[in-house]
């Protein structure tokens, strides 16, 4: 099952000029058992040489992922408060985080397999792709985000929905704006 969005930034942080689009798709490949894999890419429409670009000689789990160029999907099964963060980083690095509610009991999620993120650029655009194992048969309501930080120095914060605000807050209810499957 696939699904695509498009994401648009905060409108306290817009890209510098020119514009461009971010989208993100999300195949849910189904389970094996307990377990079911998702399969998100981000896409970004325009050149890879625009952004700042983290490079990692051996992708790991990694802290701080969000203060440069990283793409990250937020689940919470639906009906419940606590959630996961994932972070993706152009990379390969990478982190999982679980709260118990809104930006609360944060702690280091436990992940295995690691995800496989990889990052294909097409001159004219480029993305990030991560696939992630989920727990099975349930629904879960999904935000998908990014944060690029360009050569220049602006950064914009992206997401399915924003919440009303001067800033952006990714793990606002609001940005959980889809569903999974």
């Amino acid at each position: 099952m696939g699904m695509q969005f498009n994401l648009v930034p905060h409108p306290t942080t817009p890209p510098a000029n020119p514009p461009f689009e971010i989208w993100a798709s999300v195949d849910y490949a189904g389970s094996l058992g307990t377990v079911a894999t998702a399969n998100i890419w981000f896409g970004v429409r325009a050149p890879a040489s625009r952004f700042v670009i983290p490079v990692s000689e051996e992708p790991k789990r990694a802290s701080g992922l969000w203060e440069t160029t990283c793409f990250e999907a937020f689940l919470r099964d639906n009906g419940d408060e606590s959630y996961r963060e994932w972070n993706f980083a152009p990379s390969g690095d990478w982190a999982a985080f679980d709260l118990t509610a809104y930006r609360a009991g944060h702690s280091d999620a436990e992940v295995d397999p690691a995800p496989y993120i990889r990052m294909e650029d097409n001159l004219t655009w480029w993305g990030v792709g991560a696939t992630i194992t989920v727990p099975a048969e349930r629904t879960w309501l999904l935000g998908l985000a990014a944060v690029l930080e360009e050569q220049n120095g602006t950064k914009s914060y992206w997401a399915i929905a924003h919440p009303e605000g001067e800033k952006p807050d990714f793990h606002d209810p609001v940005c959980f704006a889809a569903h999974l499957p």
